[in-house]
């Protein structure tokens, strides 16, 4: 007598990182700060709007955008990337993992076939994924509020040649892209932090901190050879975008700088998780 076939589990590889970034998306907390977020072009378009007289200048990017309803998306990131984007990044981050040990609710991920590697990777994932909607966000509503708000037509580029409105989308889609991946050490970090407490308020304060005093430190000349290693050193570094022919050089110098810190972050998150009790 044959014994029936056991049941064929089927793996979904996929499945934890759905549900995360569902959980994450889901999230009022998540949205408010996205919906803060979006209200930085919305606010810099109104502003100019109302109080810019054409005839008195001004400062440059002011006059930018008043020619040109494109450059809100520009001014706004720009404007973003020094305290709004971190402050978010790191309220995401910093709760990855404290968030799940103050709820009580790791044990019971573990005990599904979730390693502690996967847990770790998918929590930084989903990081990552939210600093990039964050970032095509402003850009998006940036360009909606400037083409409601001010006239719209050719872009002239940082080394003086004019592209048309497309070519321009596709260059403000790269400074979001640019952007996020500015994100990526500070993601590292702030999960980092996660790891080391039970109390997602800690983690997320430790993580916005550092992106306040890594900006102030870059700015010391003092310290200028330090300066090269700091996380936040490439943050605004994206201008070689605006330029025709475009560089990337300052793109992939940007990259490899948050590879390291992801590299050196993201081992020590897991081996901090790994010999964590987190089952008692």
């Amino acid at each position: 007598m044959s014994l029936p076939d056991a049941p064929v589990v089927r793996r979904r590889p996929f499945a934890l990182l759905g549900s995360e970034l569902a959980l994450l998306f889901r999230r009022r907390r998540t949205w408010a700060m996205l919906g803060a977020l979006a209200l930085v072009p919305v606010l810099i378009a109104i502003a100019v709007r109302l109080t810019t007289d054409p005839g008195r200048g001004g400062p440059a990017f002011l006059g930018d955008i008043t020619n040109n309803g494109l450059f809100v998306a520009f001014t706004a990131l720009t404007v973003s990337i020094p305290l709004f984007l971190p402050l978010t990044v790191g309220v995401v981050s910093g709760d990855t993992v404290a968030g799940e040990a103050s709820h009580g609710t790791i044990r019971y991920l573990l005990v599904a076939p979730t390693g502690r590697l996967r847990f770790v990777l998918v929590k930084y994932v989903s990081t990552v994924a939210f600093a990039l909607a964050a970032t095509l966000l402003i850009v998006l509503v940036g360009a909606a509020i400037g083409a409601m708000l001010f006239p719209i037509g050719p872009v002239t580029l940082l080394s003086g040649t004019q592209v048309d409105g497309w070519s321009y989308a596709g260059r403000a889609l790269l400074l979001a892209l640019f952007t996020a991946t500015s994100m990526l050490g500070l993601s590292a970090i702030g999960l980092f932090a996660s790891t080391l407490t039970t109390v997602p308020v800690g983690a997320m304060a430790a993580t916005v901190v550092l992106a306040g005093v890594s900006q102030v430190l870059d700015q010391l000349p003092q310290l200028d050879w330090l300066h090269p290693y700091l996380f936040s050193h490439q943050w605004l570094g994206f201008g070689d975008l605006l330029r025709d022919p475009i560089s990337f050089d300052s793109f992939g110098a940007n990259a490899v700088l948050q590879l390291g810190y992801v590299v050196v972050f993201g081992a020590l998150a897991y081996s901090r998780f790994a010999t964590k009790d987190v089952l008692s």
